[in-house]
């Protein structure tokens, strides 16, 4: 059984699909302009209508086929979605006067199996500038806000359902119950769905996939790269070669610990290479962000095509395996043309003349699943609960040009923050912390002395699986601590300040 998502570009859109595997309901998402006869194909219990962001009236705007409406199937239209209902059913939807962001109180104005055991006021998310002004025909207004007099709307004859705020997002206090209501009681899904009985399939594909040849895989230390680097070895064997690179731009002693982490594992084809001068040489005077992913993920795949040339001479490799995850794919913009582009990963700015073609046993998970596979993989929990730790490295928490004094200044001061932070408990109570170097310098006084020195931002964050994050509320003991170490102990630094922007608007990394 599986429910129909259509993505209309909204970054939101996979969240959707995260939160119905929460309650154990596999959704597939397709372009917004799928034909009935391809929703069909899958033979969906329901189809959900994304968000976007995009106006009903501009020109090219996304759209899905009016015929999906006569499928006889349940609908599920959220933001963007809910307009495009109204648009094509007939009712009228209008620009706001002011566009509208962030939690707002909701109320429920009708009883509806969409809102099934909630209170009749609830806490929601919006994002967007155009609403819904009239509905269509048969249609039944089911709840508002002090500045949305529309917010949701029903046609229950024909199981057509409209949000205009985001259920998905954690904001959204009981959006996942909304979903919930609309899978298990409006769709009739089963809710029997879970990741982790998904290694056999995994597993078989890997091996159909790569058959007799070998493959590269570059590994890092991270839970991406280490969780899909087990998925590989555990289908073929000695026919997985891992390649950990020094781009010398990994946090402190990484080279040595993660070494001796996948020897312990048993990685018997473990590849150390030490290209950290080679990158550096290549990031020398950039300072653009999308610059500088591209210049990491087109070195990275050169260093692989250069190391598989050398085993190849002894080895049949033609695949390259990646851990590249669902929320990677959703920043680059993959898979919909309608997607509005936030960053590019480095695992996914490969060059056009690759050699290697590319396996992603990890493509359809997100960051807590592939944890959860980890956990079934029996992989230890001190590797697969480490923090997330970006593809491209330091290069995207050092803001400005990078060299070599500013590695080593950012290094010394990420080592610190994670040692006091493990020192005082507080590790496992954040998901991600972190370190990052600004391009400016401010004025300070140590000893009797007046110092010119960097600023040093530091970054911790609670979230679930990446696609939203609250900044963490860590004890100013905690802070104080870090702050007082990093300013004593790493050269060149002389004012820490500590970041507490949400994740939207913000992202967790900087660049």
């Amino acid at each position: 059984m599986t429910l129909i998502i259509l993505n209309f570009g909204g970054q939101f859109t996979h969240l959707i699909a995260r939160r119905l595997r929460d309650s154990g309901v596999y959704a597939e998402i397709l372009p917004a302009d799928s034909s009935s006869q391809l929703i069909l194909s899958y033979h969906p219990t329901g189809i959900i209508l994304s968000g976007g962001p995009s106006s009903v009236y501009e020109q090219n705007a996304p759209m899905c086929l009016p015929e999906i409406f006569q499928l006889n199937i349940p609908i599920l239209g959220i933001c963007y979605g809910m307009q495009i209902t109204s648009y094509l059913l007939g009712g009228k939807v209008v620009p706001n006067e002011h566009k509208e962001f962030g939690k707002t109180e909701l109320k429920l104005t009708k009883q509806s199996t969409l809102f099934e055991g909630l209170d009749s006021f609830q806490i929601v998310w919006f994002s967007h500038g155009d609403s819904v002004e009239k509905i269509p025909e048969g249609f039944e207004v089911t709840s508002n806000s002090p500045t949305c007099p529309i917010a949701s709307m029903e046609n229950t004859n024909s199981k057509i359902y409209s949000v205009q705020f985001h259920p998905e997002v954690v904001h959204t206090q009981n959006g996942t119950k909304i979903l919930e209501n609309f899978a298990l009681k409006v769709c009739q899904e089963k809710g029997d769905w879970k990741a982790t009985e998904q290694i056999p399939t995994i597993l078989a594909e890997i091996s159909n996939q790569v058959k007799d040849s070998q493959v590269i895989m570059g590994i890092s230390g991270g839970v991406d790269s280490l969780v899909a680097a087990t998925l590989i070895e555990k289908a073929i064997g000695t026919k997985l070669h891992c390649v950990f690179i020094n781009t010398g731009l990994l946090r402190k002693n990484e080279v040595e610990e993660v070494s001796s982490h996948l020897q312990q594992r048993g990685f018997s084809n473990l590849h150390v290479i030490d290209s950290s001068k080679l990158f550096l040489e290549k990031l020398s005077g950039v300072t653009d962000p999308e610059q500088k992913r591209k210049i990491i993920g087109h070195t990275f795949v050169e260093v692989f095509q250069n190391t598989a040339k050398e085993l190849n001479q002894h080895n049949q490799i033609e695949f390259l395996g990646q851990g590249t995850i669902y929320p990677d794919r959703i920043e680059s913009a993959q898979p919909t043309k309608y997607a509005s582009k936030i960053k590019s990963h480095h695992n996914l700015t490969l060059p056009e003349d690759m050699k290697l073609k590319v396996i992603e046993p990890l493509k359809e998970f997100y960051k807590d699943e592939v944890r959860l596979l980890g956990e079934r993989l029996e992989i230890p929990h001190n590797l697969l609960y480490r923090h997330p730790f970006p593809g491209p490295g330091l290069a995207i928490r050092i803001l400005g040009e990078i060299d070599s004094q500013k590695i080593s200044i950012l290094q010394q001061a990420d080592a610190i923050f994670i040692e006091v932070l493990r020192d005082n408990n507080y590790y496992d109570s954040t998901w991600q912390a972190f370190a990052a170097l600004f391009p400016i310098k401010s004025v300070g006084v140590m000893g009797d002395s007046r110092t010119y020195e960097y600023i040093i931002s530091l970054r911790a964050v609670n979230s679930v699986d990446g696609m939203t994050a609250d900044w963490s509320k860590i004890p100013y003991d905690i802070l104080e601590k870090a702050s007082s170490r990093i300013v004593n102990e790493v050269r060149g630094v002389n004012r820490v300040v500590y970041d507490i922007t949400q994740k939207p608007p913000g992202t967790i990394e900087y660049l």
